[in-house]
């Protein structure tokens, strides 16, 4: 018995020095949320590591939202983390938001950063506003003259939008849809050129950041060039596209026309073909004679070399290449 007695303190200094081990990073956890004035209980801490939280994230983010003043309990940090959410970028952007005198509740915050968005990035785009520079916008005027206009916008995020509003592509768009009406109602190209601002005024003048998560301040236009004659080229493709149509047409009537003839031609050749059957039927029935057909052959034979001089003559009368 004396025994164990001696080797108890030795079992207890090792006990300790293993609940020191696995204990002592909490310790020290709440050690620094006590001086600090965060006030996080041990074994709070301790049970962080069974509902799967990382202590250190959520003490270190308490501590940073008190010492900024900002009153936020442990049990919203941990539900936040459970579910999904970017703990320290909705603490920095509180604390951002506040310094700033932005009305941003944490509720919001979260409901930011659960939505996809960068909560941190739109604080602070509301401070600093962001360009967004549009690609080259081609469009036509009514002279038939080809712009191409690059435009930069200038936006805010808008906080209460920030969840369910529509993003850069929606306002990219929008303003891309706005030069080409504008370019496009322009009597000529000329106009523009001398008045690019028109474009920027009348694209702010239609309230195209409703419904986004942004706010426009302004439109400029960084470029506007000159592209193609498109009007010169519509009118060259509709003439060639005329011209093919006619020469379809005419070809169509020329065709209808060969067959005619040769349906013609088939008709004369049937009818030459009846000539023997219709002799022979005047030889049966007494209507042709010997002397007849004699006479007519003679008459055919007379044609036939008359044809043949007259052919000789007239090739003897050309002229000699």
């Amino acid at each position: 018995m004396s025994t164990i007695l001696s080797f108890l303190p030795f079992v207890l200094v090792i006990i300790l020095i293993i609940l020191l081990f696995f204990v002592g990073s909490y310790v020290s956890l709440w050690i620094q949320a006590l001086v600090s004035g965060a006030h996080v209980g041990l074994l709070n801490i301790v049970f962080m590591r069974f509902r799967k939280v990382p202590p250190k994230l959520i003490v270190e983010s308490k501590i940073m939202a008190v010492k900024a003043g900002i009153d936020i309990s442990t049990d919203d940090l941990e539900s936040h983390y459970l579910a999904g959410g970017n703990v320290g970028r909705v603490v920095q952007s509180l604390i951002a938001a506040d310094k700033a005198n932005i009305d941003l509740k944490f509720n919001r915050a979260v409901a930011i950063d659960l939505a996809g968005r960068d909560v941190l990035e739109a604080v602070q785009m509301s401070v600093n506003p962001k360009v967004i520079e549009t690609p080259m916008i081609a469009a036509m005027a009514k002279d038939g003259i080809q712009l191409k206009a690059i435009s930069r916008v200038t936006v805010r995020a808008n906080i209460d939008r920030l969840v369910g509003g529509a993003g850069e592509e929606t306002i990219l768009a929008r303003v891309g849809e706005g030069i080409v009406t504008t370019i496009g109602s322009a009597d000529t190209h000329k106009a523009v050129l001398e008045n690019p601002d028109s474009i920027s005024k009348r694209v702010l003048e239609k309230g195209l950041d409703s419904g986004t998560a942004y706010e426009i301040l302004s439109i400029d236009i960084a470029d506007v060039d000159v592209g193609k004659n498109i009007g010169a080229e519509l009118e060259t493709d509709r003439a060639e596209a005329d011209k093919k149509i006619a020469q379809a047409k005419a070809e169509e009537r020329r065709a209808m026309a060969f067959a005619r003839e040769q349906e013609m031609r088939a008709k004369v050749v049937e009818a030459e073909a009846q000539v023997p059957l219709a002799m022979a039927e005047a030889f049966r029935s007494g209507n042709l004679g010997i002397m007849d057909y004699s006479r007519m052959k003679n008459i055919a034979a007379d044609t036939q070399r008359r044809d043949k001089i007259a052919g000789s003559e007239d090739s003897s009368q050309k002229p000699e290449e």
